[in-house]
């Protein structure tokens, strides 16, 4: 198996900032990763994406397997050819979907069956389906291992028996992904907030030789409803088990103060639907935290979005013209507000990535939590 060049050019702490190499172009992490559900960063041409600053997107296996299906993407030539994105693509194992999202579920030892949210139909997602979808139909270039995301709250007893059920998933993703020379597979740490399992859970996954071992590293299992604080404390207590030459990624992350402070604990890598599903409702994020444009007192404010974001959403149209778009239901206005959203957090990364770089990251963390709302952290 392939293991992308990673290197790291500076750090500050636990923080790191540096370049993942991949066949298709490089990623500079701390990486924010554009979601892509469906093929589509939603309200976003490709080419918005990449001007914005992101240098990989993420796509969804659930959705695309079910709709337009895995096999059709791959005869109309692969994701990054159907989607019209050349850079590097990351693709999820479809487990958080079928947990969240279907109608029923059955978990057995084999995998995971599941009746489709859109038709009802019955699927079934094995580690070697999820594998065959994300590296060989879909065509991703980094492909995560499937894993079951273990419900919050939850017992020690429960959480150990579905962290280790991720682990032999993972060992069976190891297996059925193989050796390839231009694609990757990450390992997936579970453990939920128990110090001892996800310790448990990151030596396992370190240890695994077949193929290779894993290419990095990911933390599942948070943000579904812990709060921040215990996100926090779970890392904190989470990544130090994790090899220092691999990257590491927190999957469905998150807000802004969420992002720092995880890059603040040695997170390089990060993914969430907030910018374009949030600016779809109006909802325009800042270092100060969100705020609504349907507020009437922007009704007749001349500001611009964001004049500090270099980015033609954020600079070339008024808060007045946007209020107006999202009040009267306009689709032009989700769109700038996506636009302006995806191009706020790559400039939050950018500022990240210098930061560290110049050796003032403690007190750009320092500063970021004095200026970010409590009551929204």
């Amino acid at each position: 198996m392939a293991k992308f060049s990673f290197d790291i050019h500076a750090s500050e702490g636990e923080a790191r900032t540096g370049v993942l190499k991949t066949p298709r172009g490089d990623i500079r992490t701390p990486a924010f990763m554009p979601v892509g559900t469906a093929g589509t960063v939603k309200g976003l041409y490709m080419d918005q994406v990449r001007q914005a600053g992101a240098d990989i997107i993420l796509g969804n296996t659930y959705h695309l397997m079910l709709r337009p299906g895995a096999e059709r993407v791959k005869r109309l030539g692969g994701l990054h050819k159907f989607g019209g994105w050349d850079g590097p693509i990351l693709t999820d194992s479809g487990g958080f979907q079928v947990w969240s999202l279907s109608k029923l579920r059955k978990m057995t030892e084999e995998g995971v069956t599941f009746q489709s949210h859109l038709d009802g139909s019955k699927h079934m997602l094995s580690p070697e389906r999820s594998i065959e979808i994300q590296a060989d139909l879909l065509g991703a270039d980094i492909s995560m291992q499937l894993d079951e995301c273990t419900d919050f709250p939850v017992s020690h007893d429960k959480a150990a028996k579905s962290m280790e059920l991720s682990l032999r998933w993972g060992r069976r993703s190891l297996e059925a992904f193989g050796d390839r020379e231009t694609q990757t597979l990450f390992a997936i740490v579970q453990g939920s907030n128990f110090p001892d399992l996800r310790k448990l859970s990151a030596e396992a996954s370190i240890a695994e030789a077949t193929s290779g071992g894993y290419g990095g590293f990911a933390i599942g299992g948070l943000a579904v409803g812990e709060g921040h604080e215990a996100m926090c404390e779970t890392l904190s207590f989470t990544t130090p088990h994790l090899p220092k030459d691999r990257p590491r990624y927190l999957m469905g992350v998150g807000k802004p103060i969420d992002i720092v402070e995880a890059v603040y604990r040695g997170v390089d890598m990060f993914d969430c639907v907030i910018p374009t599903r949030s600016g779809r409702h109006g909802q325009v994020w800042t270092d100060r935290g969100p705020y609504n444009i349907k507020r009437a007192e922007f009704a007749e404010d001349r500001s611009l979005l964001d004049e500090s974001i270099t980015c033609p959403a954020s600079q070339d149209y008024t808060k007045a013209y946007v209020h107006h778009l999202i009040r009267s239901k306009e689709l032009l206005g989700a769109m700038i507000l996506s636009w302006h959203n995806i191009a706020y957090f790559e400039d939050l990364m950018a500022r990240i990535r210098a930061s560290i770089a110049s050796g003032t990251f403690e007190a750009f963390v320092r500063g970021f939590r004095a200026g970010w709302p409590s009551e929204k952290g």
